[in-house]
């Protein structure tokens, strides 16, 4: 990844946040510059939580971390209970990058869980790093028969219609239903928030994955 260090530099931070060791480089660059610089790493839900709390420790805000991490928990358990009801759970296939293709990180996996699918992909997940999740035959895709496609492309938009133009891709169930943009009807959707960010934001997500999961039942 890259970054604008000057715009970073004129803004004089007292704290510059980043993740993973894709931003390693950049961090580096910072720490020359004599600015204060905290690299998160986390790669599941449990991580996120504990993001939260370190980063209210490091701003003064402790409980307001600790009531946000219980309001975000319980979330997810209301969304898990709710999508326990279903009697199918979907086979869906997360898609992070399209060249090469990446599948989703561990947060994915488990949030795609916790909204009543099972993440086509889930041994791949496990793996922190990206270049571990790729997918190097496009057709243990299809292999793995996903009722439903989701997809984030960090800093591009999703293309349903050229996922669904690959080749032996018409085999697969999700594309055999056909795509729509609209959120109540889409097999392949574009999830407009940038899911690759291990932000708090995840509710957005999770009511995406649901949505598509009653659209192929």
């Amino acid at each position: 990844t890259s970054a604008k260090l000057d715009r970073i530099f004129e803004l004089r931070p007292d704290l510059v946040l980043g993740f993973s060791d894709l931003q390693a480089d950049i961090a580096a660059d910072l720490i020359r510059q004599g600015l204060n610089v905290h690299i998160f790493n986390h790669r599941d839900i449990a991580g996120i939580f504990g993001m939260i709390a370190v980063l209210g420790g490091m701003v003064g805000c402790e409980e307001k971390a600790a009531r946000l991490c219980a309001t975000l928990s319980e979330n997810l358990e209301r969304i898990r209970a709710s999508a326990a009801q279903f009697a199918v759970r979907p086979r869906v296939y997360f898609e992070e990058w399209d060249e090469p293709m990446i599948s989703g990180i561990r947060w994915v996996s488990e949030l795609v869980g916790v909204a009543g699918g099972d993440d086509c992909f889930e041994d791949h997940s496990r793996e922190s790093l990206a270049r571990n999740r790729i997918v190097a035959d496009p057709m243990e895709v299809v292999r793995r028969a996903p009722d439903i496609i989701l997809g984030s492309w960090c800093g591009k938009k999703f293309q349903p219609k050229s996922v669904a133009a690959r080749t032996g891709w018409d085999a697969v169930p999700a594309v055999c239903c056909g795509f729509a943009d609209s959120p109540e009807t889409s097999k392949a959707k574009n999830v407009s928030m940038d899911v690759g960010r291990p932000d708090p934001r995840r509710r957005s997500m999770i009511s995406s994955i649901t949505v598509s999961r009653r659209a192929a039942l």
